[in-house]
């Protein structure tokens, strides 16, 4: 049913908004009437974002899980230490002053780098198996080493990173090699 028109309202231009919309048309003269009765808003535009900026993010976490482990340049004077997140720093430091009994020791001097690998390797799985939780790892501080600097003793911090039963190392008191020797906390055989 279609709807009819009030009679009492006044349509426009007649009535007191008629006059009134008569009187604006009057002050502002002949004008044509927008094509377009609303304006859009202006359109929100994406936020800048760098081209390329997730792939590169994704390279550089890829790179950084394929790096090795331990990169930095070791010199036959500086101090070698690790601490597996599990290790409290209390516990650190007690090992760092040789304040835990070492229950056994190797001596690496004269080996090449993989016959130090394999002994060690034997040395730490005796270890474990006799119920050991520390030992100390004697690796030389590279001082024949000429160009190359140490080369047992930074395999040796690389080698120990990576091992599992390894929980924390750290460069040994003076009186028991300094620099050239290192406490090893293993993790307890279960």
């Amino acid at each position: 049913m279609p709807l009819k028109k009030n009679p009492s309202k006044p349509g426009p231009g007649k009535g007191a908004a008629g006059e009134d919309g008569d009187l604006f048309r009057n002050a502002v003269g002949e004008t044509k009437p927008l094509a377009i009765d609303t304006v859009e808003p202006p359109r929100r535009r994406p936020r800048p974002t760098a081209r390329f900026s997730r792939l590169d993010e994704g390279e550089v976490l890829r790179e950084s899980l394929e790096a090795p482990v331990y990169v930095m340049e070791i010199e036959s004077g500086s101090a070698l230490s690790y601490r597996h997140p599990s290790v409290s720093l209390k516990t650190m430091r007690l090992l760092a002053r040789g304040g835990i009994s070492v229950q056994g020791e190797i001596d690496l001097h004269g080996m090449t780098s993989a016959e130090a690998k394999e002994s060690l390797k034997a040395f730490v799985a005796q270890a474990i198996l006799r119920g050991h939780t520390c030992v100390r790892i004697v690796h030389g501080k590279g001082l024949r080493s000429g160009q190359r600097g140490p080369v047992l003793k930074r395999d040796v911090d690389r080698w120990l990173r990576r091992w599992e039963p390894v929980l924390a190392f750290v460069s040994a008191r003076q009186a028991d090699g300094g620099t050239g020797a290192a406490y090893v906390l293993l993790r307890k055989n279960t």
